[in-house]
């Protein structure tokens, strides 16, 4: 009895006890609103997102290049991203200079180069005069080979990625990899917080890193780099895929516009690499065998790391630098350009079939796009009738200085003119209290009377300079005032600094202006979450990022201006 006295006091008291603290919860929040204490937390449903997003960038793929050679491509390759995906045809670039790493930058960032800082491949630090190498840092050390070419890393970069913004939505748990034989495709496209990047080294033939990802290499990156497949694909030698002859979208093979390859007589087709490669591993750079090993890279990193298999969105990053070196080296119109594009569009349909069968049709996102396109060889034009030329501006750099050097009374007030803009010299023009204005004034006045110089314009006053408004934009986006010149040199159409050169003359093709054949690019997005269309409207490189973070549900990156291109989406 005693027993069951105690035990019905205790329950008594306890029962009070927890009335008197719920009518204390109760009434502690009331002068807010009446709440409703659940008993358990509500059920929660997953987020709908794929499995894995995969972006491939070609590196100086016009957009043209989409239908150029359309008849001859297969029905699995970029046909297959046109009738299943969706194409924004009419995708343009919304800064200049149109180059390598400020292209990948801007892709994955949504931002332009004012903002996130590069300004260029390289760049001039205005403060102190010195260049640096977009993905240059010291601080860390070569991962994967021996040498300088793995100290690199994203530092310089100063906003987000949208891979940067997976990472920090789902607290790390999504996995970012950066493939590319050029290390600012890889490094710049991954983000500051990517698990990895990998780059291609030439001296050992070995896919490397740097200390700032991780002290070794995963040991699918070591077996992928035990196979030595550079050698087995140089071995193979490039030829084209079809008859010479039915290569009606070029020119004849032979001719005065195109580089031959360190070792050959002329610029033709085939080329035995299996003699050419012996001690230059780098030679696949400007091979489509380049392209065929990033894939074969991807598909490792994929397996390797079991990406979109482990519950949480990843992120895969695809540069694909060879058609870039080839572009260089041939120029757009050859049949090694052409043959170039059919052996990709085959990798391409490959690819995408493996993921097809590895993460599974539907359940991943691709997109591809480039990070610039690419001009005519100038004397292709010209020869045609079409105006053209190549600016030689190391020797307007030495005239400018001379002419600068009667009325300052002081050489080298001009380092350079990269990236199309006037460098100037400040510690010397600091150092003689020089007027800044009113150099600026002389330089343009110089400049403008140059035949092939369209405009010169005061960065600072790009604003209301009399131009078309569309390259003041272009202007105002691509100035970085601690990175970019005091001055934007804008060409006349068709004229650029050369690339190559032969005893013919100028050779190849390159790109960094604002005109559409350097600015237009292809943009598609295919698989999850896409509908099947086109859009001809106006979008920016800028508007990628952020769409991609709105098919995701996640933030768009630090200093994104683009917008989301809402119609690419399934309703």
């Amino acid at each position: 009895m005693k027993i069951k006295f105690l035990l019905i006091v205790f329950c008594c008291f306890s029962a009070l006890t927890i009335s008197a603290q719920t009518k204390k919860k109760v009434h502690t929040v009331s002068t807010v609103a009446p709440v409703v204490v659940a008993d358990t937390p509500p059920v929660s449903t997953d987020l709908p997102r794929p499995k894995l997003v995969v972006g491939i960038v070609v590196d100086q793929m016009r957009w043209d290049y989409l239908y150029r050679y359309y008849s001859r491509y297969g029905n699995a390759g970029f046909k297959r991203l046109l009738n299943e995906g969706f194409s924004c045809e009419n995708t343009n670039i919304d800064y200049i200079p149109t180059v390598t790493a400020a292209g990948h930058t801007a892709i994955y960032t949504g931002s332009v180069p004012a903002l996130h800082g590069i300004a260029g491949n390289d760049f001039i630090i205005q403060a102190t005069g010195k260049s640096m190498y977009c993905t240059d840092d010291s601080t860390v050390q070569t991962v994967g080979a021996a040498g300088k070419a793995g100290q690199m890393s994203p530092r310089n970069l100063l906003t987000t990625t949208v891979t940067d913004e997976l990472r920090l939505a789902t607290n790390f748990h999504s996995k970012v990899i950066g493939i590319a034989l050029k290390d600012r495709g890889g490094i710049l496209s991954a983000g500051h917080t990517a698990n990895a990047a990998y780059w291609f080294d030439d001296k050992s033939g070995n896919w490397i890193t740097s200390t700032y990802y991780m002290k070794d290499l995963p040991q699918w990156v070591k077996d992928f780099n035990d196979q030595k497949i550079p050698e087995t694909y140089l071995k193979l030698d490039w030829n084209t895929l079809y008859p010479i002859n039915t290569y009606l979208q070029s020119t004849a093979d032979n001719n005065n516009y195109e580089g031959a390859f360190k070792g050959t007589d002329a610029p033709t087709m085939p080329v035995k690499t299996s003699n050419l490669y012996k001690g230059n591993l780098g030679l696949i750079r400007n091979v489509p065998y380049g392209n065929t090993m990033t894939l074969d890279l991807a598909v490792a990193a994929i397996n390797g790391e079991q990406l979109g298999a482990r519950g949480e969105t990843d992120f895969l990053a695809v540069s694909l630098s060879s058609t870039d070196y080839i572009g260089h080296q041939f120029g757009i119109n050859a049949v090694e350009i052409e043959d170039t594009y059919l052996r990709l569009d085959r990798d391409i349909a490959s690819f995408l079939t493996y993921l097809d069968a590895k993460i599974g049709k539907g359940k991943y996102t691709v997109f591809l796009t480039a990070d610039h396109g690419a001009a005519h060889t100038p004397a292709f034009l010209t020869d045609n009738n079409i105006p053209a030329g190549v600016w030689d501006d190391a020797v307007t750099v030495k005239d400018l200085n001379t002419f600068l050097m009667n009325k300052y009374k002081i050489d080298g007030l001009v380092i350079s003119f990269n990236n199309y803009q006037v460098n100037f010299n400040y510690s010397i023009i600091k150092y003689l209290h020089l007027d800044e204005s009113v150099l600026k004034s002389d330089v343009i006045a110089y400049l403008e009377k140059l035949p092939y110089v369209a405009f010169a314009v005061d960065m600072e006053k790009a604003q209301t300079a009399p131009i078309p408004q569309e390259l003041r934009t272009r202007i105002i986006n691509g100035y970085n005032a601690e990175r970019s010149g005091a001055i934007q040199i804008i060409l006349k159409p068709a004229w650029f600094t050369g690339h190559g050169t032969n005893d013919k003359g100028p050779t190849g093709t390159t790109h960094g202006t604002w005109n559409p054949y350097d600015a237009h690019i292809p943009l598609v997005f295919m698989g999850w979450g896409i509908q099947h269309g086109t859009l001809n409207r106006g979008t920016h490189m800028t508007d990628i990022a952020p769409t991609i973070a709105a098919l995701l549900h996640i933030q768009a990156p630090n200093g994104s201006i683009g917008e989301p291109i809402s119609e690419v989406f399934k309703p």
